[in-house]
């Protein structure tokens, strides 16, 4: 007899911080980022269970057990005139992968778009990803090729600010 998973997506709530911050972690150790990770689960709950929360963030169940997450912000295009969503981590345990939990992270964003009239759903994918660029191929998801992401941290952001 076959075993079957069934796969869902909920609303992390603040009790989730370790588990989002572990999220967190497993994710820059995938992309060879560990020693950038700053965050801590004071940092993480503020963020996203605080008062006025700035992200969001979904978990992936199998079988009630977590095995990923989607971390994501509204942003705005004035091209299209509406918000949209930036996802900005979306990560699943190398254990669950191929079982639909990024699937229905994504799905879930999707929908959300969709019932809340928001104009795209946009991410970054670390260009040596080929896995991760398949499956978000496989989904439809367009390549934005002629644009570069650049970033200000530290010094030059304090520079910048005149501080």
């Amino acid at each position: 007899m076959p075993v079957t998973t069934q796969v869902s997506v909920r609303p992390a709530v603040a009790a989730d911080g370790d588990l989002i911050l572990q999220f967190i972690r497993d994710l820059a150790a995938y992309e060879k980022l560990l020693d950038d990770v700053r965050a801590t689960r004071d940092d993480i709950t503020v963020a996203l269970f605080g008062d006025n929360p700035k992200a969001f963030c979904d978990i992936a169940e199998i079988d009630g057990r977590p095995v990923g997450f989607a971390l994501w912000f509204y942003n705005f295009s004035t091209f299209v005139g509406r918000h949209g969503i930036y996802l900005e981590d979306l990560f699943v345990q190398p254990q669950a992968r191929g079982s639909g939990a990024g699937k229905a992270l994504l799905a879930n964003l999707a929908r959300r778009c969709v019932d809340e009239n928001l104009g795209r759903l946009e991410w970054a994918v670390l260009d040596w990803n080929a896995p991760s660029i398949a499956f978000y191929d496989s989904l439809g998801a367009a390549a934005m090729d002629e644009w570069i992401v650049r970033r200000m941290t530290g010094e030059a952001l304090a520079r910048l600010a005149g501080v």
